[in-house]
């Protein structure tokens, strides 16, 4: 089924321009606070009914033109012998952290359908209470999940991560390819399950140079590319990337998702119309809302004025300060500047 989303994925020519959130599912939302009260997120992630509910509830609430499935991206490294826990404020926890090639190789075979199930129920019983709106599934990147397996617990520095990557390459090269395959049947099983689109999120790739980026990184990430290829559209997303963005293009992603810190008209020069783009509005500026955030939709919106493949979001997740009718201003501001 044809959708905005899609189509501007895909280069096309749009009525309008797309917009949805990263995070939009989550904390800012007075419904989803109280749906947490006694339950923890992975007590939702696991229950597809309530995930579900929580995974259309923005779009009903906020006008979006696609929904993005309600889970975590360390779920599916439960089913390889992963043992984590989320910890408020701080993230996820890795209880046996992989330091070695022994430690990757030990590491256990992976089966969407019987390890995560329950995430493909969520795709499936969402999209059934969707109706037609399209459903965004997501994973997340090798890097960053190696960066979690191997540091333990979120890091900014990662040197653990870049020491094994520097002295242990056949480690290295064993953990990439294993989550390699572990990604590829992940975003495969979702979109069987009925995602008319998936995102990579590479969220701590912008810690690394260029050079090791396409030393270690890229071959991988082109991999998931094309494994995926002609499944799904499929957005490449990372953080603090303004020094990667050629590299990114060149994975063979269909749309580059790009945060705040660069202008968008750039990055299409600089990607030379590789993939389409989103993004890429500021999430702070979305918190105090009025003259300020409508200046910032309307200055993303002119940067990608005359080009196909715009997708509008935040350059990063919904803050949990942010006010629901503030995002709501965005929708609108959206569809009134770009219909017609």
């Amino acid at each position: 089924m044809g959708s905005l989303l899609v189509d501007a994925c895909r280069m096309k020519s749009v009525e309008r321009t797309p917009v949805w959130f990263m995070r939009q599912a989550g904390r800012y939302l007075p419904s989803y606070r109280k749906l947490r009260e006694g339950r923890g997120i992975l007590d939702i992630a696991r229950d597809p009914e309530l995930a579900s509910d929580v995974t259309v509830d923005p779009v009903r609430q906020l006008g979006v033109d696609a929904a993005v499935v309600f889970a975590d991206i360390m779920l599916p490294l439960e089913g390889i012998g992963v043992k984590f826990r989320i910890e408020e404020n701080v993230g996820p926890v890795v209880m046996n952290p992989v330091r070695s090639a022994a430690d990757a190789e030990a590491l256990g075979d992976f089966d969407a359908e019987a390890q995560v199930g329950y995430v493909l129920e969520t795709v499936r019983k969402a999209v059934e209470k969707l109706d037609g709106i399209p459903l965004v599934g997501f994973s997340g990147a090798p890097f960053t999940l190696a960066g979690y397996l191997i540091e333990g617990a979120p890091s900014r520095e990662f040197h653990l991560t870049k020491n094994l990557m520097y002295t242990q390459r056949e480690a290295w090269d064993r953990l990439m390819g294993r989550l390699t395959d572990l990604v590829v049947d992940y975003l495969r099983a979702q979109v069987r399950s009925g995602a008319s689109v998936i995102q990579l999120f590479d969220s701590w790739a912008g810690c690394l140079s260029p050079t090791d980026y396409k030393a270690f990184v890229k071959p991988y990430t082109s991999q998931i590319f094309s494994a995926v290829r002609g499944t799904a559209p499929a957005i490449h997303f990372c953080a603090d990337s303004a020094a990667l963005l050629e590299e990114f293009a060149d994975t063979g992603c269909d749309v580059l998702s790009v945060d705040w810190r660069v202008p968008l008209d750039t990055v299409w020069e600089r990607t030379g119309g590789k993939a389409a783009v989103q993004g890429n509005l500021e999430p702070a500026a979305v918190v105090p809302g009025g003259r300020l955030l409508d200046e910032r939709v309307s200055d993303v919106l002119q940067r990608a004025r005359g080009r196909r493949g715009h997708v509008f979001n935040l350059g990063h997740g919904v803050l949990r300060e942010t006010p629901p009718e503030n995002l709501k201003r965005v929708v609108e501001l959206v569809g009134k500047e770009t219909s017609g």
